[in-house]
């Protein structure tokens, strides 16, 4: 069966369009309004402070599930401070000045940076049950024969050239407390500290060595300012098994693959690029080890002799 409309039922089906459409988008900004609600964890004057913003900061902290309510309350506290103090800087065109500007161009280049290593090593495969077990296997001073140490660690401020003697003078003395006395006789200024490290906590290149240390027994190792004397006091046994060093293991050899791939990544960027050092630097560039990536290197792998941080 046809309809037709009349001419009134057809000028009056536009306004019932039109009504429809105002609707809807009435509808849709009272949705927007009410999910930036559901976002919103306070507003400072005319700045919002957002659950996202929260959620964020306890990534960054690593919070545990059970303590994330609490940590939330205290984030919002901080945030509401730095946001207070944010307003009042912007009223004071701190953005402006030159040491501000010139931080916020390091905060920017460190977090682009650091996000294009982390992209790069992306990459990186986790390690089998089989590399894992490997790795347990090769190490038993951390696991298998795993001990704790009570250490004596000394300190010592003293020039390169005086480091020689201060080892010959170590080897001569018949206990630690002697070559102390030493120390104090000379003047030599110096620090010491009992310390209580797992094998995981010390440098991995040391931790084979110390293990095969008898008590009393020292190991001299230089340091940027002069010497460091570790002194075993004593130890004790406290293996670790397979099954819980597996989670370390797995992480460790995880980042050390990442810190490879970003060296590895570095060194082709350098190689590509056009670096050239100007002024006092073309100097120090050309000196042994001079160089910036060799520096970056070093640092990378002290970072991975930090320990496997087994608990």
């Amino acid at each position: 069966m046809d309809l037709m409309l009349t001419g009134g039922a057809r000028r009056s089906a536009p306004r019932n369009a039109f009504a429809l459409v105002a609707l809807c988008a009435v509808l849709a900004a009272c949705g927007d309004r009410q999910e930036r609600a559901s976002q919103t964890a306070a507003k400072v004057n005319k700045d919002e402070i957002t659950v996202h913003q929260i959620n964020f900061a306890l990534q960054q902290q690593r919070v545990r599930p059970e303590q994330s309510e609490a940590a939330a309350r205290q984030v919002l506290e901080r945030l509401i401070d730095q946001q207070l103090a944010l307003q009042k800087a912007d009223d004071l065109k701190l953005d402006r000045e030159p040491r501000v500007v010139q931080q916020l161009e390091t905060a920017r280049r460190e977090i682009l940076a650091r996000a294009y290593f982390d992209k790069i090593g992306e990459g990186a495969a986790k390690p089998t049950a089989d590399e894992i077990r490997g790795y347990f296997e090769a190490k038993p001073a951390l696991f298998r024969e795993r001990r704790v140490y009570n250490l004596q660690e000394i300190l010592i401020d003293a020039p390169a050239e005086q480091v020689p003697a201060l080892r010959q003078r170590l080897a001569q003395s018949a206990d630690v407390a002697a070559f102390v006395e030493h120390l104090k006789a000379e003047g030599i200024r110096y620090t010491g500290n009992q310390i209580v490290r797992g094998a995981e906590q010390l440098p991995l290149a040391a931790v084979d060595r110390i293990a095969a240390m008898k008590e009393g027994e020292a190991m001299v190792t230089p340091t940027p300012a002069g010497l460091q004397v570790l002194v075993v006091v004593g130890s004790r046994a406290q293996p670790v098994s397979e099954e819980q060093a597996r989670g370390a293991i797995e992480q460790f050899m995880l980042n050390d693959r990442r810190r490879q791939m970003v060296e590895a990544d570095l060194k082709t960027l350098r190689e590509a690029a056009a670096i050239e050092y100007v002024g006092r630097f073309a100097a120090a560039a050309s000196a042994p080890g001079g160089s910036a990536a060799n520096g970056g290197q070093a640092d990378g792998l002290a970072d991975a002799g930090k320990g496997l941080g087994l608990k």
